[in-house]
Formats: C-alpha cells, sequence, structure tokens
C-alpha cells in the first residue's frame, strides 16, 4: 500500500463520523501522490503526512449564555489550531448550527494550505460554534460572544492564533468578541481580523474574499485565451463573499443572473442588482424573495437549482458540497467554461471530477477564496505597524496576491506534469511550503 493510502487510511481510522474532513484530506492527499512519490521514504521516515493532518491542538469547550427570556442555553465551542509551520495560527470562527469538530477539522485543513498560497506568514487555523446568530437579539448575540471569548481568549493573540469572521460571524460578533477580549487581558492588540474601522480594521476587508475571487477567475480565464468581460456568471450565496463577488463581476464587465441564499434562489435575466442586493441581505437581512418584489426582471425559485442557470462562468460562494454532481452535468450541458471556488469546499469530488473531465477550468477555493485570509494578514501588518492604508492600497496588494496565487499553482502544476489542473497546483504549491517548514523545523 502506498503511504498516501496508508495515511488516509489512517485519518479514517482515527477520525470516525467526520466525512467532511475524510473528503479534505483525500482530496489533498490524492492530488500530492506526484509529490509524495518522489519524496515517499524521507516522508515516511519524518512521519510527514501524518503530522499534516493531525492537529497541533484542539480546543472545545462549553459556552454557558442566557437568552432574552431568562433561560440559559448551552452550545459547543471550537478552536483547533491545526498547523503554525510558517506563523500564528489564522482561520475564522463559523456560528452555525451544522458547526461540529469534523467540519471545523475539515475547514482548519483547508486553512494551512490557502494561507500558505497567499504568500504571508501565516499558519492554519478555525473555530466556531453551534450557535446560531439568526434570529437572536443584539443581546443575546453579546452574551454568547462574551462568553464565547471568556474561554477561548486563553488560547488566542496577536503572535499565536488570529482568528477572523466566518459563515454567521460578521461585523457585530467580532466587535463583542474583540470587546471581551480586551476586557480580559487589558490588552490591545490585533487578536482578530474583520475589526470595524474604527479599532483597528482594514479597509476593503469585507469585499476582499469576493474580489479576490474575480481577480484569480479573471487572471486564469486570460492565461485560457479568454476575457471575463462580457460573460455570464452565475453566482451562489448572497452573504458577504457572494455580494461582493457579484459586485466586482460586474465592475469587470461580466453580467451575473443569479444568487442564492438557503430558502431558494434568484435568476435575474437583466443582470443582478447589487445595490437592491446590499440592502436586502445587509441591511434589512431580509430573504431573497424581497429582492424579486422589488425587482420586475427578477424570478424567484423555491429551494435548489441556481446551477440550472446558463452561464459561462460559475461561482458557488455559499457553503460545502454545495455544487454536486448532478449540478456539473447541468453546467456541462448549459456550456459552462470555469468554475471558481468562493466558498470552502463548495463542490463534492465527484462534481469536480466531472467538471475537470469535461475541459472545464477548475480553481479550488484553497486558491480562489484565499483574498479573505491575505486581507485578513494586511490587516495584521497594518495593526502591528500602527498604519491604516486606503482603500486603494490594500485593493491594489490583494489583486497582486491573487495574480501571483495564480501564476503559484499554474506553475506547479506544469512542473508535476499536470498542466490545467488547479487543483493539484494547489495543494502542491501550498504543500511544500509548509512541507519545507515543516522539515526545517524538526520533530515537534
Amino acid at each position: 500500500m502506498s503511504y498516501v493510502d496508508e495515511v488516509y487510511e489512517r485519518v479514517v481510522a482515527q477520525n470516525p463520523a467526520q466525512p467532511e474532513f475524510h473528503q479534505a484530506v483525500r482530496e489533498v492527499l490524492d492530488s500530492l501522490r506526484p509529490v509524495i512519490e518522489r519524496n515517499e521514504e524521507k516522508y515516511r521516515k519524518e512521519a510527514l503526512l501524518e503530522r499534516i493532518t493531525t492537529p497541533e491542538r484542539i480546543i472545545m469547550f462549553r459556552v454557558p449564555w442566557v437568552d432574552d427570556k431568562g433561560q440559559v442555553q448551552v452550545n459547543n465551542g471550537f478552536r483547533v489550531q491545526f498547523n503554525s509551520a510558517i506563523g500564528p495560527y489564522k482561520g475564522g470562527l463559523r456560528l452555525h448550527p451544522s458547526v461540529n469538530l469534523g467540519i471545523i477539522k475539515f475547514l482548519g485543513f483547508e486553512q494551512v494550505f490557502k494561507n500558505s498560497l497567499t504568500g504571508t506568514p501565516i499558519g492554519g487555523g478555525k473555530g466556531g460554534s453551534d450557535f446560531d446568530p439568526k434570529g437572536k437579539s443584539d443581546r443575546e448575540v453579546m452574551a454568547f460572544c462574551q462568553s464565547f471569548m471568556t474561554e477561548l481568549y486563553r488560547h488566542v493573540g496577536a503572535d499565536v492564533d488570529v482568528p477572523a469572521g466566518d459563515i454567521g460571524t460578521g461585523a457585530r460578533e467580532i466587535g463583542y468578541l474583540y470587546g471581551q477580549y480586551k476586557r480580559i487581558t487589558g490588552l490591545y492588540e490585533g487578536v482578530l481580523t474583520g475589526k470595524g474601522l474604527t479599532y483597528g480594521g482594514s479597509l476593503a476587508r469585507k469585499e476582499a474574499t469576493g474580489y479576490g475571487l474575480l481577480y484569480i477567475t479573471k487572471e486564469m480565464l486570460k492565461a485560457n485565451g479568454h476575457d471575463l468581460a462580457g460573460k455570464t456568471v452565475a453566482v451562489s450565496g448572497a452573504g458577504n463573499v457572494a455580494i461582493y463577488a457579484v459586485q466586482k463581476a460586474e465592475q469587470l464587465g461580466a453580467k451575473v443572473v443569479t444568487v442564492s441564499d438557503s430558502t431558494g434562489w434568484i435568476y435575474d435575466p437583466d443582470g443582478i442588482d447589487v445595490a437592491l442586493l446590499q440592502d436586502v441581505k445587509e441591511v434589512r437581512r431580509a430573504r431573497l424573495t424581497e429582492y424579486a418584489k422589488a425587482r420586475p426582471s427578477a424570478v424567484y425559485h423555491e429551494g435548489k437549482g441556481v446551477w440550472t442557470a446558463k452561464c459561462d462562468v460559475a461561482l458557488p460562494c455559499a457553503t460545502q458540497n454545495e455544487l454536486q454532481l448532478e449540478d456539473a452535468k447541468a453546467l456541462v450541458a448549459n456550456g459552462c467554461i470555469a468554475v471558481c471556488e468562493g466558498a470552502n469546499m463548495p463542490t463534492t469530488q465527484e462534481a469536480t471530477e466531472y467538471l475537470m473531465k469535461n475541459g472545464v477550468y477548475f480553481v479550488p477555493g484553497k486558491a480562489a477564496n484565499a483574498g479573505g485570509v491575505a486581507t485578513s494578514a494586511l490587516e495584521m501588518s497594518q495593526n502591528s505597524m500602527r498604519l491604516s492604508w486606503t482603500f486603494e492600497e490594500v485593493d491594489a496588494k490583494l489583486h497582486d496576491i491573487m495574480v501571483n496565487i495564480f501564476k503559484n499553482i499554474d506553475s506547479a502544476a506544469k512542473e508535476y506534469g499536470m498542466a490545467g489542473n488547479y487543483v493539484a497546483g494547489a495543494n502542491i504549491a501550498g504543500f511544500l511550503k509548509v512541507a519545507t517548514a515543516m522539515e526545517a523545523q524538526g520533530v515537534v
């Protein structure tokens, strides 16, 4: 049995009932086979793969808080500090009922390679809770966040572990978390990113993941003889990533015709109205039915189906495993030429393989949605220097980072005889940097 298969079997045996984590490890290890085979004896002796697939530290804790009726509620809290070989742990905090240890481990594992690809000195981690901020009052969200940070504070710090936002964790939640950290420690430091602009946040951070997704999509299309301008784009999701992906796509001359949320999706042949979408989702926090009511050209569909819309480019920006095999078949049948992931592992492995076999250019999330964490690293730099860069300065740095990510994954794929396989290129480029640092630091 090959070293890769041995390690994968070990991961499954040691981490039962964690399918998302198994899926992430399998996807990475499979594409690393050419690299591992070149160095199998050395990597096996060093147990490099065993170490890189095992978190350095897992913190699990209870989060008790009191709701508006005076009832005590209890949620589960997690922080997985996966790998610090190239810098302090960095990764978001997800607040969603689906959160469990397996999902946090999958996200943390992916984050290791994503952060490596940015070229900035940050390791990989992830955290969160099964708390659902939807439908909660500001006071209830504050009570939860303060309780969560009362445990987490002892495990994080500006040079140790720097969490950020994720699904369910926006500016409101980051503010409450930061206030409690500062209250407990007495430290005013860059322990969180995604902060408000009045207390150490960075301009362009809110837009960064969506903008970065479009920068790398444009670069990838250009490298393959296509222009993003004039293309029809399908986007899933209607959160932060999706909104700013739509905005940047339209700024770059494309027409976005879909967005979706947890109840349904919108098809707007005239192009998504970004201002209206922002009003519905960011101001009113309403469902997409409100978008359809205000936009005569838009049609609202209940349930799933966003990938049935005819498009040239598909940008899944919602959640893991949302784009499945049948969706991939529909995209191919409708002439889609490129899929770039704005979310973390939104495409199943079967769907990814089908798309690539049918000639669809595919850029995985660890490369395509790295703009958010890259800009978080820029926020960390500004905090350390006590400086604040302009929106244009941050956006220009973000653009350069995303272009360099594409160049690195493209050249890594070519070096190992897999030109055009950006999944393999991303995993190889991200892995080699981390592996080299781990070897240099010894058995730790």
